[in-house]
């Protein structure tokens, strides 16, 4: 289950995020337009929360986007309070409008009050498999299978919150490489400008995950995992 959190306001979207993963979801989160847009034509979310008012424009044209896409639910966070707003809001597709601002009691309530109308519509699925790793995306677990038994055998290998990002980011890439800054973008939380910060995650991750190595380094790009 994936939460895209799409907010210009830099402190505000660095606390839903971490709200949201202290009740234990899953977060991507962009601080424009244009970094949502890049985002979700690779990976549409569980549920879209989008802020009204964002740097490069309307959070209301993004969901008119998005609407037809799949079925990925949307959260409107806006500090506008005219009934118009809403109106225009709700025909664009959005499922609940919150108005700035606002408690996180309420929007944690709110959030999953959307997932469970969810529920009954998608199957959202609770692991990943790619290669000998095995993602279970719901305790945020990694297990690593020994295929060359019998029977094939699982060890769970445990990762930092940190590296289970990094890794399930590499993962949803399915053997494409992905840039340093994209890297940076996606599996943290919080922004960071120096790519050496992947690199030394990239590191953590290959000595827990052995030998033969599964992550390779792309030249003047990033990585790429190969199981």
């Amino acid at each position: 289950m994936q939460i895209h959190v799409i907010e210009g306001n830099h402190n505000l979207r660095s606390l839903l995020t971490w709200h949201l993963h202290q009740a234990g979801y899953h977060v991507q989160q962009s601080a424009t337009l244009a970094q949502a847009y890049q985002h979700c034509d690779r990976v549409l979310p569980t549920l879209a929360i989008v802020d009204s008012d964002l740097p490069d424009g309307e959070g209301v044209e993004f969901c008119k986007w998005l609407y037809p896409q799949g079925n990925s639910l949307i959260l409107m966070l806006s500090a506008r309070i005219r009934d118009i707003d809403l109106v225009t809001a709700l025909q664009a597709g959005v499922d609940d409008y919150l108005k700035k601002p606002f408690g996180m009691p309420e929007f944690l309530a709110r959030v999953a009050a959307l997932l469970r109308r969810n529920r009954g519509l998608t199957t959202i699925p609770t692991e990943m498999t790619y290669g000998h790793l095995r993602i279970d995306l719901v305790r945020r677990c990694l297990y690593l299978s020994d295929k060359s038994q019998a029977k094939p055998l699982e060890t769970k290998i445990d990762l930092s919150p940190q590296e289970f990002s990094l890794l399930y980011v590499l993962a949803q890439a399915n053997g494409r490489s992905v840039h340093r800054s994209e890297l940076l973008k996606r599996a943290w939380d919080i922004d960071i400008d120096n790519p050496r910060t992947v690199d030394s995650h990239v590191l953590s991750l290959r000595k827990k995950l052995g030998h033969p190595d599964p992550i390779e380094t792309v030249r003047k790009v990033g990585y790429r995992l190969n199981y």
